[in-house]
């Protein structure tokens, strides 16, 4: 299995009282992880995407995603809200879990699909939905979408 998604990518517990603050948050981990040196073109690149239409899916997660220059290596990173946020959705519901994909822009036509498509998957998949929803153990949601990620 992969180690796509480390344990450190993961954080629970989080109080943001918005969207731009979860993404600001975001971003700003991407540059504490090395995911970035620029945590402001990361952030201004969710921001762009968010303004395209919602990144807000189904039952309380959101997928929000930034492809940008300033993105030196793929990531994800899954943030757990304490509570939920207005965020646009597909089911017009707020979102208290996003799963951030970050993608360097010379990957965006690969990387990006295929994490978008494999992280698509797993929301459809209850148990997956309810694991999110239900734990507050990093290494058991790196795991759950490590392995979503591998999977054929």
């Amino acid at each position: 299995m992969s180690e796509f998604v480390k344990e450190a990518n993961v954080f629970v517990n989080q109080s943001m009282e918005s969207r731009e603050a979860l993404l600001r948050f975001v971003s700003d981990q991407a540059a504490a992880l090395g995911v970035t040196d620029d945590a402001d073109a990361v952030y201004d690149a969710f921001l762009a995407r968010e303004e395209m239409g919602e990144t807000g899916m189904t039952d309380g997660f959101a997928v929000p995603h930034a492809k940008s220059a300033a993105i030196k290596d793929a990531a994800v990173i899954v943030v757990k809200n304490d509570h939920a946020l207005e965020w646009p959705s597909f089911d017009e519901k707020p979102v208290d879990v996003a799963i951030a994909l970050l993608v360097p822009d010379g990957e965006a036509g690969t990387t990006h699909i295929r994490l978008l498509s494999k992280t698509a998957v797993l929301l459809m998949n209850d148990e997956f939905k309810n694991l999110l929803h239900t734990t507050d153990d990093k290494a058991a949601i790196a795991a759950a979408i490590n392995k979503g990620i591998d999977e054929e």
